[in-house]
């Protein structure tokens, strides 16, 4: 019954890292590398994380740069930026690729927070499946005469706060989220 809970929560963690990586990736008027995260670049025939070709630094809150260490990918570069749902500009010189980060509008900033309460909400139903999941390995375990019926309530109550604990965390960091998005 404690190896259930303990790889229940394991996988809820796993739920909520993965939303945290997904809010990284929300631009929300601050530049951030974590907003090329899931840029592809195609490098010599092969799409290739743009971490693995290039350089890429927040010089200030409103630009980023990138030095491909390839001269010769520095179109191909521009081009996955351009390509991904971003939104963002290039500026090529030459040396290297400079992005603004334009200042977001109202509008943008509600649409950031739709998809936020999406990305939240997504976590929030791996949790709950986890859940599932684990009460159905207890009730399981019940049939087996592993547990006893009121083993099988002990364990389903401590899965219920577990999930509990995990979507309160999901409420908090959708919240800070939206406040980072709404902050002018």
């Amino acid at each position: 019954m404690e190896t259930i809970l303990i790889e229940s929560e394991e996988k809820m963690e796993k739920a909520l890292v993965s939303l945290a990586g997904e809010f990284s990736r929300l631009r929300t008027g601050r530049a951030s590398s974590a907003l090329l995260e899931g840029v592809k670049v195609n490098y010599y025939g092969t799409l290739t994380p743009l971490k693995q070709i290039a350089s890429v630094s927040v010089p200030d809150s409103r630009s980023i740069t990138i030095q491909p260490w390839d001269r010769s990918a520095f179109g191909d570069v521009e081009k996955a930026i351009l390509k991904s749902d971003l939104g963002l500009n290039p500026i090529n010189d030459g040396k290297i690729i400079r992005i603004n980060i334009p200042p977001l509008t109202e509008e943008r900033r509600k649409e950031l927070v739709k998809v936020a309460k999406k990305y939240s909400e997504d976590a929030k139903i791996a949790i709950r499946n986890i859940r599932r999941d684990a009460n159905e390995a207890l009730k399981k375990m019940q049939k087996g005469k592993e547990i006893t019926e009121d083993d099988l309530h002990k364990g389903q109550n401590n899965v219920q706060k577990l999930t509990d604990e995990q979507v309160a965390k999901a409420d908090e960091a959708l919240k800070a989220k939206e406040s980072e998005i709404m902050e002018i």
